[in-house]
C-alpha cells in the first residue's frame, strides 16, 4: 500500500508541475512549444499609412513638382494675342521641401507656323513678388514640337518650401486656335476660396516686353482668366 500511495503521489506532483509550469508561460506571453513564431510570422502593420493607391508624384515622372498630374491635362487654353499680349499671367504652385529649381516644364498643346513671336518669357516669383529667376527668350520652343517641355531657367536656384508663383509673357502675333497650352480645363473654378495674393491663376500688368523684378500680388486680377486663360500646367525639375 505504502508503495501504491508514494507512486500516486510522485504522479500528481508531477501533473501539478507540468501544470504550473503552463500556466506560467501564459501569464508571460510565451507561447506553448510547438506554436512559437506563428505570432512572429504574421507581417506587421504598415506605419502612416493605408497601403492604398496614392495617386500619382511628380518624382514617379522624374520630377520634382507640378500644378498637376499631367495625365490630367487634357484640354487647352487658347487666347488671342490681343488677349494675353504681353501681360504676366501667374500660376502659383506651392513646394512642401526644398528643392533645387532648374527648369520650368510647360506642356505645349499646339503650335503656329505662321505665328510672329518675341520676348516671350518664363521665370519665377517669391511670394513677396521677387523675380527669383527667368528663361531667356523661348519663343523659338514655342514655334515647333507641341509636347511637353523643359525650359531652362538662367540661374537654377534653391527653392525652399513655401509658395511660389511661376509667370509667363507672350508677345507677338498668332492665331488664337493654334498656339495653346496644356491645362485642366478648370475654368473660373480655379480661385475658388482665394483672394489676392494668394490667386492660384491670375494676372498683372499689361504691356510688358521682359519680366518685371518685382510685382505686386495684390493687384492679381482674374478678368482674363475668367476667359478661358486658366489652369495651365507646369511642372518643375
Amino acid at each position: 500500500m505504502r508503495t501504491r500511495t508514494t507512486t500516486a503521489t510522485t504522479r500528481l506532483a508531477a501533473a501539478l508541475t507540468a501544470l504550473l509550469v503552463l500556466a506560467g508561460c501564459s501569464s508571460s506571453g510565451e507561447e506553448p512549444h510547438g506554436k512559437a513564431g506563428s505570432a512572429a510570422s504574421a507581417p506587421a502593420p504598415a506605419q502612416g499609412g493605408t497601403g492604398g493607391f496614392e495617386g500619382p508624384r511628380p518624382q514617379d515622372q522624374n520630377l520634382l513638382a507640378w500644378t498637376g498630374d499631367p495625365n490630367d491635362a487634357g484640354h487647352v487654353t487658347a487666347q488671342s494675342a490681343a488677349g494675353v499680349g504681353g501681360r504676366v499671367t501667374l500660376v502659383r504652385i506651392v513646394l512642401r521641401e526644398q528643392i533645387t529649381w532648374s527648369n520650368i516644364w510647360l506642356g505645349l498643346a499646339g503650335i503656329d507656323p505662321g505665328a510672329q513671336l518675341s520676348n516671350c518669357y518664363l521665370g519665377v516669383y517669391d511670394d513677396k513678388g521677387a523675380l527669383l529667376s527667368a528663361t531667356a527668350d523661348i519663343s523659338p520652343q514655342l514655334m515647333t514640337d507641341a509636347i511637353a517641355k523643359p525650359l531652362p531657367l538662367g540661374k537654377p536656384f534653391t527653392a525652399a518650401p513655401g509658395t511660389y508663383f511661376i509667370a509667363l509673357l507672350l508677345n507677338g502675333n498668332w492665331a488664337t486656335n493654334a498656339l495653346t497650352l496644356k491645362s485642366t480645363g478648370a475654368g473660373i473654378s480655379v480661385n475658388a476660396g482665394l483672394t489676392p495674393p494668394r490667386l492660384r491663376y491670375s494676372t498683372v500688368l499689361t504691356g510688358q516686353t521682359s519680366l518685371p523684378a518685382t510685382l505686386n500680388l495684390g493687384e492679381q486680377a482674374t478678368s482674363t482668366i475668367n476667359t478661358g486663360w486658366a489652369s495651365q500646367w507646369y511642372a518643375v525639375s
